[in-house]
């Protein structure tokens, strides 16, 4: 594939990431605050809403969920990187394009896989909290077990397209 084509593929997919990873920054500031204020109602004023409570939950899960894929662009990823970090650009590129291909992208078509009956009997029946007051969303909180092998495979697929580039860049090859 030309090197052209692999960098539109990745700036799109980036580009996406990027977006959604900006949103889930603010949804991190809307998490602390409303923490805050659960916490200053139940302990300064003795009233607590379970659906604010489940809500912090929710909007956890969201982060933690939706936010792995812009780790992953960013390079906040855990790494361990003994060896990787002597690794010439060549090299680096290779055990980025080979991790994401036997490792990264495989594990999100299982997770997707295992997933998807689960997600869709919550659907079916429109899961609800089972707590009085709680959130009716259950069945969107665990839609997210969906969302993260999705958005993990696709900036894996940018991944692995920077990482081509890359290597084509190392050996001097123009593709």
């Amino acid at each position: 594939m030309p090197a052209s084509s692999l960098s539109c593929i990745a700036q799109f997919i980036d580009t996406i990431t990027d977006r959604l990873g900006r949103a889930i920054i603010w949804l991190t500031l809307v998490m602390v605050l409303l923490t805050f204020l659960i916490v200053l109602l139940r302990y300064g004023f003795n009233i607590g809403f379970i659906a604010m409570q489940e809500s912090v939950l929710y909007l956890h899960g969201i982060v933690i969920m939706l936010g792995a894929a812009f780790a992953l662009k960013e390079d906040a990823h855990v790494r361990v990187d003994i060896f990787y970090q002597k690794f010439s650009q060549k090299q680096q590129a290779l055990v980025n394009a080979l991790g994401i291909i036997f490792l990264l992208l495989p594990v999100c078509l299982f997770f997707f896989y295992i997933s998807l009956d689960y997600v869709l009997a919550s659907w079916r029946v429109l899961e609800k909290s089972s707590e009085a007051g709680g959130l009716p969303f259950v069945y969107l909180n665990k839609t997210l077990l969906l969302l993260l092998p999705l958005t993990l495979f696709l900036q894996g697929i940018s991944e692995l397209c920077k990482s081509v580039l890359s290597y084509q860049v190392a050996t001097g090859e123009n593709g």
